[in-house]
C-alpha cells in the first residue's frame, strides 16, 4: 500500500502542468498533447524517429495510408497523402472514426499506421478483421506499441497511469473511455504470448517482424504526460546507449516496432 501511494505521489509530481488531472477522453486534452510534443525537442525527436521507422516499413504502390490515433502526432510529415484519423474530432484530423469499423472499400489501403494506439482498442479482433478487409495484398499494418520485458514490467506497472496486465486472458476490455481505458500489455499478449492463436484466427495476416526498441529515451523524455527528466542536448547520448544495447532488447525494450503484412 505504501509503495502504491509513493508511486502515485511521484506520478503527480512529475505530471506535465498542461495536462495534469485533465480528462484523457476530452479532445481538448489531445490538442494540448500536440502542443506538448511541439514544445519538447527531445520528445519530438523520438516521434520523428518512430515515424521514420513506420514510413520505411510501409509498402509502395497503389492505395492510401490510414493512420489511426493521429491526435498529437505529425506522421503526415513523413507519409505524403496520409489519411489522419482519430476516435473523435480534433484539430489536424481529417477523419473521426473507430478503428474497429473502417469506412473504406475492400483492398483499398496500402497501409494502416498507428503509434501507441493498438493497446487502446477495446476489441483488437475487430481491428485486425478490418485490416484483412481493407488492406490490399502486400499492404501492411505498421505500429509502435508498448512491449513486455523485464524492465518494462517495472516501469509500466509502477510509473505509468495506464493498466498493464500481462496476465489477462482476454484480447479485449470494456472500452469505457477511448483513451483512458487500455491494456498496455495487449500487443505483446496477442502477437507474442498468443501468437499461434493470432496466426490461426487471421491466416491472411503475416507477422513480418517485431523489434524491441527504446528502453530509456521515452521514459526520460517524460512522454506526453510528464515533465522532461533530462535536457534535450543529451538525446544523442541516450540514443548511443540504446544502440549499444540492441542485442539485449528482449529484457530491456519498452516498445516494439511491429510490421504485419496482408497476404
Amino acid at each position: 500500500m505504501m509503495g502504491f501511494m509513493m508511486a502515485e505521489a511521484l506520478r503527480d509530481l512529475l505530471a506535465h502542468p498542461l495536462t495534469r488531472r485533465l480528462d484523457l477522453d476530452d479532445p481538448a486534452t489531445t490538442h494540448l498533447r500536440r502542443v506538448i510534443v511541439a514544445q519538447k525537442p527531445f520528445l519530438r525527436k523520438i516521434y520523428a524517429e518512430w515515424y521514420g521507422q513506420i514510413s520505411r516499413n510501409l509498402p509502395a504502390g497503389p492505395g492510401n495510408v490510414l493512420e489511426l490515433g493521429s491526435g498529437a502526432g505529425f506522421l503526415q510529415e513523413f507519409v505524403p497523402g496520409l489519411i489522419a484519423s482519430d476516435i473523435f474530432p480534433c484539430p489536424g484530423i481529417g477523419l473521426a472514426l473507430d478503428g474497429q469499423v473502417l469506412p473504406f472499400r475492400d483492398a483499398s489501403l496500402r497501409g494502416i499506421a498507428m503509434t501507441n494506439v493498438l493497446h487502446h482498442v477495446p476489441d483488437v479482433r475487430l481491428l485486425f478483421g478490418e485490416a484483412v478487409r481493407c488492406l490490399r495484398p502486400g499492404g501492411r499494418l505498421v505500429a509502435i506499441e508498448p512491449w513486455v520485458s523485464s524492465w518494462s514490467r517495472i516501469v509500466y506497472t509502477r510509473l505509468h497511469h495506464e493498466p498493464f496486465d500481462t496476465g489477462s486472458m482476454e484480447w479485449k476490455f470494456s472500452g469505457k473511455g477511448p483513451l483512458s481505458d487500455a491494456n498496455g500489455a495487449l500487443p505483446w499478449i496477442v502477437l507474442e504470448r498468443d501468437r499461434k492463436q493470432f496466426e490461426s484466427e487471421f491466416p491472411a495476416l503475416r507477422i513480418n517482424s517485431i523489434r524491441g526498441i527504446m528502453p530509456f529515451r521515452y521514459l526520460v523524455s517524460g512522454g506526453i504526460s510528464m515533465r522532461s527528466l533530462v535536457p534535450g542536448f543529451t538525446f544523442p547520448l541516450w540514443r548511443g546507449l540504446e544502440t549499444a544495447m540492441e542485442t539485449r532488447m528482449r529484457n530491456w525494450a519498452m516498445f516494439a516496432l511491429i510490421v504485419i503484412e496482408r497476404l
